[in-house]
């Protein structure tokens, strides 16, 4: 469905035609743009940035590019097309139409969710505020751009559903999102992970492929809700996300690629003394991020997410694709707890198990990346194979949440852990140093700073030396 541009809000809701809406978010508009001003990209106002806005809804052809100023991106309301004969896929309440308003004894479930949601989109515009500064190359600098401006068209997106569907109560709870921020020790985020720093361009490259990957997942899941308005809100969230996780992964194979290439061209493993990040910090980094991505998914045996399901307004990654009876009431899922100290297995009702099945389709899904990084490191000829730590690794949420437990899955003690910590997650000496090869901006079209190698292809099919951003 095409979008109407012509409106002071971009949208294809037909927002015109609810008069006290439109005017509710106008008026919360201008606070936006007040947050964006100062808490998104800093100093970046006068830069032309090469950028795909959203044209339509349509798979096909959703997107054009051109040179915008930020402040000027027309940030907008878009849901995927409506598909009238749409049915709710699971629970309690599978078979039945899906809602198109709010089931009133679920409207401070769905509030809940919808917020923890929102919240999460400016949390990392904030986090990424400086990053600019270092950029590695234009290149690079215009997608973490992009990334922010979706990131805050995601917020919106958020915010309509709840301005639209929830009254006063959602009014103030979209007030409250420009209020909370990254990091304030006051008012800090909801989701424990947006409130890291991301002080560097290689959290920033692990932020994407692992805690964006994890929006993903819990995109897909509120995609499969009852709550239709909400399901395609976030069914074209999607769409966006996919090059926010693309970003990560390629970030991460160019560190990779040009890491490899100092070690073989100098025949030496002292990458750090040649200007390059060892291969062992990226490690760490990776251990760090997605250990703090897992914690996203919650507890690992939890009742809200069986009434989340039961009730139809949460369901599982590709729900409809799964071939069973989309009820779950007899059936059980094998997961991993602590008993006794001991990671055991243990069959759960698979109604309690929804988080921890959602954290291994993510699981799996982040192995497919890490395969494709070894593959990239084995034809460079190097002896070395980035992991993914066990599941339990350095949790601060769910079972395994203070247990000490190794990369390879093995329980320790507090001295063994203290004694190898430092192997396993950064130190404040890997971060300094990584931190010091953050310089400058590279700003020459086609350059890229000495750490990471130049993208296989540019963005759109631009050529090498394009000039993503423009400085006035």
């Amino acid at each position: 469905m095409a979008i109407d541009y012509s409106q002071l809000i971009p949208n294809n809701v037909d927002l015109s035609s609810d008069r006290r809406l439109q005017r509710a978010l106008e008026n919360w508009q201008p606070r936006f743009l007040d947050w964006w001003k100062d808490m998104g990209p800093d100093g970046t106002s006068a830069y032309d940035v090469y950028l795909r806005t959203a044209i339509s809804t349509d798979s096909n052809g959703w997107a054009n590019f051109g040179y915008v100023k930020m402040p000027e991106y027309r940030w907008g309301i878009f849901l995927a097309d409506r598909d009238p004969d749409r049915q709710i896929a699971f629970g309690d309440n599978k078979g039945k139409p899906a809602w198109q308003d709010v089931p009133g004894e679920l409207r401070s479930t769905l509030r809940r969710l919808i917020v923890t949601q929102g919240d999460t989109e400016p949390a990392s515009v904030e986090q990424q505020r400086l990053l600019g500064k270092t950029a590695p190359s234009l290149y690079d600098l215009r997608n973490l751009f992009q990334i922010n401006v979706e990131e805050g068209r995601h917020l919106w997106a958020m915010v309509y559903l709840l301005h639209a569907y929830f009254g006063r109560d959602g009014r103030e709870e979209a007030e409250a999102m420009l209020e909370r921020h990254s990091g304030d020790p006051d008012k800090p985020r909801i989701l424990g992970a947006f409130n890291e720093a991301t002080p560097d361009w290689l959290s920033f490259f692990m932020f994407t492929y692992f805690t964006d990957r994890d929006g993903k997942y819990q995109l897909a899941s509120l995609a499969e809700s009852g709550f239709d308005p909400l399901a395609r809100s976030c069914r074209f969230m999607l769409t966006e996300e996919a090059h926010h996780m693309f970003v990560g992964e390629t970030g991460v194979g160019r560190i990779l690629q040009r890491t490899c290439e100092l070690m073989k061209e100098h025949k030496t493993d002292d990458v750090r003394s040649l200007g390059g990040i060892d291969l062992p910090t990226i490690q760490k980094y990776l251990n760090f991020h997605f250990s703090v991505s897992l914690d996203l998914f919650g507890q690992e045996a939890s009742t809200n997410a069986a009434n989340y399901y039961t009730q139809g307004v949460k369901g599982r990654f590709l729900e409809t694709r799964v071939d069973d009876d989309h009820l779950l009431v007899n059936a059980t899922y094998e997961i991993e707890t602590v008993e006794d100290g001991r990671i055991v297995r243990k069959a759960v009702p698979a109604l309690q198990a929804l988080n921890e099945r959602l954290r291994q389709d993510y699981i799996d899904d982040c192995a497919k990346g890490v395969l494709r990084w070894n593959k990239a490191i084995e034809r460079a000829g190097i002896n070395f194979e980035m992991k993914l730590p066990h599941r339990a690794f350095d949790r601060q949420i769910g079972a395994f949440a203070g247990l000490r437990v190794s990369p390879d899955g093995r329980v320790l003690s507090e001295a063994e852990w203290d004694a190898h910590k430092d192997k396993w997650l950064p130190t404040d000496e890997d971060r300094a140093y990584v931190t010091s090869l953050m310089g400058a901006a590279v700003t020459q079209p086609g350059q890229f700073a000495h750490w990471i190698a130049p993208p296989a292809r540019g963005i759109n099919n631009q050529p090498g030396d394009f000039e993503y951003v423009r400085f006035n």
